[in-house]
């Protein structure tokens, strides 16, 4: 996991981050994990993350196992991966003053922790290419279920029974490891990124893809990218401003002093 304590932003890259920001017209958010381990919530992937610690459960093992279900239900209600109770942080709120001010357009998001929303950012201006790990739905006819209701029924019974309208297994909004990304979001995330003329990049090692792919089509089309990472990514070389820092350090050092309304 990255060292919680932020690094100090760079001053000069700062002022360039800003100067591109001030300079754009449609400019588009993408998020990871770094974004939210500033609230506390563990990264899946790194060394000692959530994921060093139990196996992902596959898509097709959830589907095909009574036991593996329950298991995940199990890890969900015991908030094993760690996000139930996180607040947004000073990143989350900076994207949402930008994006209600219409000084950016929309976040795509590799997160599943709804903090984009419970920041202010209106709902469809976040594209959840991972889902989101706060509701529940049926796989065949997505109908939407709330978790409160969904513990209430695996503390009495040890099970989530079918869906009520069809019969259908319910789960986690995510998408699971093996499972086939959404084709709604993943549109709309390529829509956005080849209107945007600033592509900025916070919290993402950028090694997942297709998701990964987003920054680089920006890129190719001719858009300005931004990467704010503690960690090198593999694509720093592309950027136009490579900053290693906290992200929400960075953000209100960019946004200090500038007229963004909420």
């Amino acid at each position: 996991m990255a060292d919680p304590s932020p690094q100090t932003p760079d001053p000069a890259r700062i002022e360039a981050f800003r100067r591109l920001l001030r300079a754009s017209r449609h400019v588009v958010f993408f998020t990871g994990a770094g974004i939210s381990t500033e609230s506390g919530i563990p990264d899946f992937r790194s060394p000692g993350g959530v994921w060093s610690r139990m196996q992902p459960i596959q898509f097709h093992e959830f589907v095909g196992s009574v036991e593996k279900r329950n298991e995940a239900w199990r890890r969900r209600f015991d908030n094993r991966d760690g996000w139930v109770g996180a607040q947004p942080n000073a990143g989350h709120l900076a994207i949402a003053s930008l994006i209600r001010s219409g000084a950016a357009a929309a976040v795509i998001t590799q997160n599943v922790d709804n903090l984009h929303q419970a920041s202010g950012v209106p709902d469809d201006k976040v594209i959840e290419l991972h889902g989101n790990a706060t509701y529940a739905t049926c796989l065949d006819c997505r109908q939407r279920y709330e978790l409160a209701e969904i513990e209430r029924e695996f503390i009495e019974t040890a099970t989530v029974g079918p869906c009520k309208r069809c019969g259908g297994i319910i789960k986690s909004a995510t998408i699971s490891f093996g499972q086939q990304m959404p084709a709604i979001p993943m549109q709309r995330a390529h829509d956005e990124t080849m209107q945007s003329d600033l592509f900025i990049v916070l919290g993402s090692s950028l090694s997942v893809f297709p998701a990964a792919e987003f920054p680089l089509r920006a890129r190719q089309k001719g858009a300005a990218l931004v990467i704010v990472n503690r960690d090198p990514t593999a694509m720093d070389d592309l950027a136009d401003v490579v900053i290693h820092a906290g992200i929400g350090s960075t953000m209100q050092q960019v946004l200090k002093n500038e007229a963004v309304s909420g």
